[in-house]
């Protein structure tokens, strides 16, 4: 090859990596779902009041929170409802960009992937039968049968939790959904359910003939927040979600939200937290 075709095959190699790059950067996630005109969103439609089905429909609060954020960005926002633990996996294999679960933030999650800023708390507490008198405080569980579901940070507090009582408790039983555990607490299969505080006050909001609150929370402070990939194609459009939220806390839509769904708002950070679990 001569130096001149030499050359001009680098020129051209150049002009082809340029236009690469620009279709690469015009090709991110939020690019593509506004072309589009639509986000695909993965959530698990049983964990009230965040996402769940009355009817047989979808309702909660984050439905109010994402048609926000969908009038933001100019796009349609589609749920896809499947199991959690297949939730965390399919953003992974890039099956959609975010998940609206959403997830306690914890260490060992952030390190994997990108959290928004926080949109409520999520410390965990006990959730029992209300005519259970046995239970006025955490720690009366000891050497019963509890009840949790599989695969959440509120699983893995509750069995450190566990491990803390005297004598000697059955494993947790473990469930694919919170539904299914409060459904076998309502039955009196297990004396407990371990969740975030926002969820099981509005479970016991809709049912105190049946459940309440065991007080004080034993876990460790804690946020919800919604999950995106940790790469240069996610950046922008989790960017643009931490900025509508933000948005909508300080006009008063989230706070609104929050008491509409939880019963009592909460002071969530404006921006990414470290988190301490």
């Amino acid at each position: 090859m001569t130096l001149t075709r030499r050359g001009l095959g680098a020129a051209a190699l150049g002009t082809g990596l340029a236009a690469a790059f620009v279709h690469r950067a015009a090709a991110n996630n939020l690019e593509k779902a506004k072309k589009a005109g639509e986000l695909v969103v993965a959530t698990e439609m049983h964990f009230a009041p965040f996402d769940f089905t009355e009817a047989g429909k979808q309702t909660g609060l984050n439905l109010e929170l994402f048609t926000e954020f969908g009038k933001e960005i100019g796009v349609k926002i589609t749920f896809q409802d499947l199991p959690w633990p297949a939730v965390l996996p399919g953003l992974e294999a890039s099956r959609y960009d975010l998940v609206g679960g959403p997830a306690t933030i914890t260490k060992a999650r952030a390190e994997r992937y990108r959290f928004s800023v926080p949109v409520a708390e999520a410390t965990v507490a006990l959730l029992k039968r209300t005519n259970d008198s046995s239970i006025t405080k955490p720690q009366d569980i000891a050497g019963k049968q509890l009840g949790g579901a599989t695969a959440t940070a509120q699983l893995a507090q509750f069995q450190a939790f566990v491990a803390t009582l005297p004598g000697t408790t059955p494993p947790i039983r473990e469930y694919q959904s919170f539904s299914e555990a409060y459904a076998d607490l309502a039955a009196g299969r297990i004396v407990a359910v371990a969740n975030s505080l926002p969820n099981i006050a509005y479970v016991a909001k809709q049912r105190p003939n049946v459940f309440s609150v065991v007080q004080p929370p034993f876990g460790t402070k804690s946020y919800f927040g919604y999950i995106g990939r940790k790469d240069a194609d996610s950046a922008p459009l989790l960017d643009a979600l931490d900025a509508a939220i933000v948005k909508m806390r300080n006009d008063g839509r989230l706070t609104a939200m929050q008491t509409k769904w939880f019963g009592q708002s909460f002071d969530t950070p404006d921006k990414p937290i470290e988190p301490a679990l």
